[in-house]
């Protein structure tokens, strides 16, 4: 019988299981992965949790982090504006981040399963998941932060798995001539394209597309060619890096639909309780912000050797996360319908190049404050 278990090992997992164990839980994390590994990411990260998560002790401050301090955005025919990053950010990759993460909570004493989950049920007042060969784990307590999408979604019958969605994400790690400060934002027919520095000399490049764009072409380099090449300052960028992958992580199917927060008793955390447009670049710091949120109403409504209150501790979750996070979301929702289209991009970054406040605000609609710990 574990206190608390957690289904999925990204960021959000990774957070609520360090914060938990330190505060005297036994934790275990269920993962399918080996850390460490990439993931689909743009990996630019708001400095609202910086602060954070150097509390967490995770060597944060030695990773080598870059850091972000400028915008820019290109439309699909090429305009550019600039603009500065107040609060500011930092590049990271997931494949380190993740696994600074997974070496503290391993200290700390959380159990990692390296396994799938093949179902979650909730009676008598307990979870029980099962992995292959049938092996049974219990708890009081569980969290599912196991990303955007996920197969334990159709399990759970959750709605927004049944309504297709038209996108798909790639990302690449490169080496090229590129501003350090800066995180730029190509748009595309169909889609948007982010590029910042990381740890290192690398950079991350990651897009997100429309499926139909894959659908008409042979493949996923052709339609670079084809799509993302018609603006001239993303086909520089390919034709002047050096591509890192053999191949790029893709993921498919990705959704903005409002998610559920519980569901028979089992808590959603970080992509699995909701996600904010890419071209917001903030869905690691929300992630990582969603756990903490978490975290804190577990701690407050079941407290160790005291009766757990699972209608308090939902609802209170409810509340603060939809209180935290439910604009920002809608805001990021709102401003992708200004971009991934030729004539609407073209119109929307000569508006902000003429109004430089307008982006200031779209900027801060999409961003918290420091997170406090």
């Amino acid at each position: 019988m574990i206190d608390v278990l957690i289904i999925g090992g990204g960021l959000a997992g990774l957070t609520n299981a360090i914060l938990l164990q330190k505060n005297g839980y036994q934790v275990s994390v269920i993962e399918r992965k080996k850390y460490p590994f990439h993931r689909v990411c743009g990996e630019y990260i708001s400095n609202e949790v910086l602060p954070f998560l150097e509390y967490l002790n995770i060597g944060i401050s030695e990773s080598g982090y870059s850091r972000i301090n400028r915008l820019a955005v290109t439309s699909v025919s090429g305009k550019i504006i600039y603009a500065d990053l107040k609060m500011g950010g930092f590049g990271l990759s997931r494949f380190k981040l993740d696994h600074l993460m997974y070496e503290e909570a391993t200290r700390l004493g959380v159990q990692f399963i390296f396994e799938r989950v093949d179902n979650i049920t909730f009676e008598e007042d307990k979870f029980k998941v099962t992995t292959p060969g049938n092996i049974v784990y219990e708890s009081a307590i569980a969290i599912a932060a196991h990303g955007k999408r996920s197969n334990l979604d159709q399990k759970l019958n959750r709605s927004f798995f049944y309504q297709r969605s038209p996108y798909l994400g790639v990302k690449y790690h490169i080496k090229t001539e590129f501003p350090e400060n800066l995180i730029r934002l190509d748009n595309f027919q169909g889609g948007y394209c982010g590029v910042s520095k990381i740890e290192e000399d690398r950079f991350c490049l990651c897009y997100l597309s429309e499926t139909s764009n894959l659908k008409r072409y042979s493949g996923i380099a052709e339609m670079e060619e084809e799509v993302l090449f018609k603006n001239p300052h993303l086909k520089s960028l390919y034709k002047n890096s050096e591509f890192l992958f053999k191949t790029p992580e893709v993921i498919n199917e990705i959704s903005f639909e409002k998610k559920t927060l519980v569901e028979n008793h089992l808590l959603f955390c970080g992509d699995a309780a909701g996600m904010i447009t890419p071209l917001c670049g903030n869905g690691m710091a929300i992630a990582i912000h969603s756990a903490k949120i978490l975290t804190e109403s577990i701690i407050r409504f079941a407290k160790k050797g005291s009766v757990l209150n699972r209608i308090a501790l939902e609802n209170d979750y409810r509340l603060k996360w939809e209180k935290e996070f439910q604009v920002r979301l809608n805001s990021g929702r709102m401003i992708q319908k200004l971009f991934g289209n030729t004539i609407i991009s073209d119109l929307t970054v000569s508006t902000l190049d003429k109004f430089p406040s307008i982006t200031q605000m779209l900027v801060k609609k999409t961003h918290g404050e420091t997170l406090k710990y």
